[in-house]
């Protein structure tokens, strides 16, 4: 019975992806996790007799504990148009396609983005400002958006997956009672190795890009010079949003102070842009701020790259969450994600097939919850005990989760993560997915590690090494 609101839910976004495409974020899918969620309740209340304020106070919860995450969500949209229209991002483009080469873009983009996720903690607001810079710089060097979004999102989320900042990180160490230092020095036998290899693909990956583009990079940059005021005072911003970070401000905050900076910048750099947007400064950096730009610069794949969407840009996104956390708060308010990982914990054998169950339940759980907090977390509470039974060291648990369900909630389209990156890059979650190389190994590396035994440590008293 728990299953069927997961294959109603899988069966509605398949007719809508296959009626939509690219569009079904724009309602479609929004529908299919409505539909999914009424299914959930109708089986509850209608046969199980759960009550109805179970359902509601589960909702509140839910939306509640995502509240912060919709702002931040504005806050990116403004952050993004406000980046673009200073001339921020077209800055960093102009300089970036000169210096970077196309066959070591790949590797730099990855190693650039995780650096900067382990010092921010964030792989949103990595994503969000050099991330949207990078993918820039790459379309005008002509890579591939799926290839560049990919190196991205992986360097975002190894920094994001390892860094003491990450509120990922902290949430498994503090939810399986783990000590945070522990947790992140254990993660280092899976995730070095995972992304050893993810750099290694995108290093090879970089050495088929040997095609000739400086016609096509000459075209952007005159473009980019004649249309936007050109100049590194703009990287102030970037190098004070840094600043920002660093000091451990929260993202809400950053985010939202980088915006106000960026516009600062735009009233004093690119009035005239701002006029051609609005008809006057105040008003075209108002638009800039909640509503989309397009702006004529003469090149129709550089009008493309330079437009931006502000925060009614980022709406779909945030009505998608809505519909994902009402569906996720319908499966654990019914007991049916509880009734569907059981059955999963008696398949448990041994140790292989313990640390293979959490991460399955890992994805599991963001596929049907549509958040990594809850999948986290509800993780974390069903294999506890499994864990203390078994006798291993609950850092085996938290690493176990954060190979599963960190990592893997940015490729589900429905998931928070997944709509938030997929709406900031501009490019489709399953578009981007088959090239998230650290993402897509974290999982098997995890199982592998526990399969060969390698540093499984058995829980006090004898705390040994087992072999």
């Amino acid at each position: 019975m728990a299953l069927i609101p997961v294959v109603v839910l899988i069966g509605f976004l398949a007719v809508v992806i296959t009626l939509f495409g690219s569009d079904s974020l724009d309602g479609g899918s929004q529908v299919a996790l409505l539909m999914g969620t009424a299914v959930c309740m109708c089986i509850s209340i209608g046969i199980y007799r759960v009550p109805w304020k179970k359902f509601e106070a589960k909702l509140k919860q839910t939306v509640g504990d995502v509240s912060v995450t919709l702002l931040i969500l504005l806050c990116v949209g403004m952050l993004s148009g406000s980046w673009m229209i200073s001339g921020i991002v077209p800055t960093l483009i102009y300089y970036g396609v000169q210096v970077m080469s196309p066959q070591f873009f790949l590797i730099c983009t990855c190693v650039i983005c995780a650096l900067v996720s382990l010092l921010s903690g964030s792989s949103w607001t990595t994503i969000a400002t050099i991330g949207v810079a990078l993918l820039g710089i790459g379309h005008v060097l002509g890579l591939s958006e799926a290839w560049t979004a990919g190196a991205i999102i992986s360097g975002a989320y190894f920094g994001d997956k390892m860094s003491p900042l990450s509120d990922t990180t902290i949430l498994a160490s503090s939810a399986t009672g783990t000590d945070l230092f522990t947790h992140i020095r254990y993660m280092t036998l899976t995730t070095t190795p995972t992304f050893l290899i993810t750099i290694t693909i995108f290093l090879f990956a970089g050495f088929g890009n040997v095609s000739d583009v400086k016609l096509q990079v000459g075209e952007f940059t005159d473009g980019l010079s004649q249309t936007f005021h050109i100049s590194l005072w703009t990287l102030l911003v970037p190098l004070l949003t840094g600043v920002l970070i660093a000091r451990r401000v929260p993202s809400l905050i950053v985010l939202f102070l980088s915006s106000i900076m960026a516009g600062i910048v735009a009233l004093i750099l690119q009035p005239h842009i701002l006029k051609e947007i609005g008809g006057g400064l105040v008003r075209g950096l108002a638009m800039t701020y909640y509503g989309a730009t397009a702006i004529d610069t003469g090149n129709a794949s550089l009008n493309e790259l330079v437009s931006t969407g502000g925060m009614a840009g980022m709406l779909n996104t945030i009505w998608l969450i809505l519909c994902a956390m009402c569906f996720g708060a319908a499966m654990v308010a019914s007991g049916m994600i509880g009734s569907l990982t059981q059955v999963i914990i008696r398949f448990v054998r041994s140790r292989a097939s313990l640390v293979a169950s959490t991460v399955g339940t890992g994805i599991f759980l963001n596929i049907t919850t549509g958040d990594q907090f809850i999948s986290i977390v509800l993780n974390a509470d069903i294999f506890k005990q499994a864990y203390r039974t078994k006798g291993y060291e609950s850092r085996l648990l938290s690493r176990s989760c954060e190979d599963s369900a960190t990592v893997t909630s940015v490729l589900v389209p429905w998931n928070t993560c997944g709509m938030t990156q997929s709406t900031v890059l501009g490019v489709p979650t399953l578009t981007y997915l088959p090239y998230c190389f650290f993402n897509l190994i974290s999982p098997l590396m995890s199982i592998l590690i526990a399969l060969i035994g390698w540093r499984i440590y058995r829980a006090a008293p004898e705390n040994t090494e087992e072999q």
